[in-house]
């Protein structure tokens, strides 16, 4: 039996943007569901929001069964974790967004075992290990779209 692929897609501190609409719909592509965090600080005043940008990310996504949108509060590995996700999707703007979320892949992989996809909000500048490209065909993920040409 094939094993339901869910990547979580942390939005915490950061509007929802049009590239993070790019990143999700392009990870729709690899992953069988995504869920979509949108986190809880009450020491950032961008948490405020919280209904504000679930409900502005249900008015882009809420058709689509693959997508669901939950707030948390503990660290982003945890919530994962708690909802039962296989993977981290990221999004990247710049290459020092890329080497950050590298970074943080790194840690997430050791404290948890979760693996990361970072997806440039730029389709052409994305990024896939191979070693993930292999996993994810494996379970018969297209991954044409995460590849340079």
């Amino acid at each position: 039996m094939k094993m339901e692929r869910i990547a979580f897609f942390a939005g915490s501190f950061n509007p929802f943007t049009l590239g993070h609409q790019s990143v999700v719909e392009r990870g729709l592509r690899i992953f069988d569901r995504i869920v979509i965090g949108v986190g809880i600080n009450a020491q950032k005043l961008a948490a405020v929001d919280v209904e504000e940008r679930v409900a502005a990310i249900l008015d882009v996504f809420g058709d689509d069964p693959r997508i669901e949108v939950e707030a948390y509060s503990e660290l982003t590995w945890q919530a994962a974790r708690r909802m039962g996700c296989t993977h981290l999707l990221r999004g990247a703007r710049t290459v020092a967004d890329f080497e950050y979320e590298r970074t943080m892949a790194d840690a997430n992989r050791n404290l948890s075992g979760l693996e990361t996809v970072i997806l440039f909000t730029l389709p052409e500048h994305s990024f896939i290990s191979s070693s993930l490209v292999r996993d994810l065909e494996s379970h018969g993920a297209d991954t044409s779209e995460l590849l340079p040409r």
